[in-house]
């Protein structure tokens, strides 16, 4: 179970919002960036973060460059998932690899601060994901993640993955 406060983005929240690149210029150390975390939409936003926050945004989160640094500035602020309506292609691929869950619902009903429980629950084919509105009471169906994405992400990303297996299964 993953559970925090909402801080709500709207939609194409693309990766230089998340981190500018000109901070990526100085550095790619998680630990010194997310001071910077969304600086250009909200100068105070990395200073009002509380362990455990989640980002919710709408569709097409992480759209933009494919810098990994994006997904790992996140985790450098302690946040274990993001949710979203849908991420880009290449943002949810960047969160599965370095072990940040990408969680795809709508989140029309998810207002600043709500307080938010995300359960993974494994099924036999991979794990099912609800998000919880606890503030306002109510569930999130939200999208399953195959078994494999969610072995790379147990495993804390897919680096790690392969030092434990040392290769992808051989049936999909």
């Amino acid at each position: 179970m993953i559970d925090g406060r909402a801080r709500v983005f709207g939609d194409d929240v693309n990766t230089d919002y998340i981190i500018s690149s000109r901070r990526k210029r100085e550095s790619l150390d998680p630990a010194v960036l997310r001071r910077y975390l969304f600086e250009d939409l909200d100068p105070l936003f990395a200073a009002t973060l509380a362990p455990g926050d989640l980002i919710v945004a709408g569709k097409n989160f992480g759209c933009g460059s494919a810098m990994e640094v994006a997904v790992t500035v996140l985790e450098g602020a302690g946040m274990k998932a993001v949710v979203a309506r849908s991420f880009s292609r290449t943002y949810f691929r960047n969160a599965v690899n370095n072990g940040l869950i990408p969680v795809t619902c709508d989140t029309g009903g998810i207002r600043e601060g709500d307080r938010l429980a995300i359960e993974l629950r494994p099924e036999p084919t991979g794990c099912a994901v609800r998000v919880r509105n606890e503030t306002a009471g109510f569930d999130i169906p939200a999208a399953p993640l195959d078994g494999l994405l969610m072995a790379i992400i147990q495993a804390g990303g897919l680096a790690p993955y392969f030092k434990q297996h040392g290769r992808f299964p051989l049936a999909l």
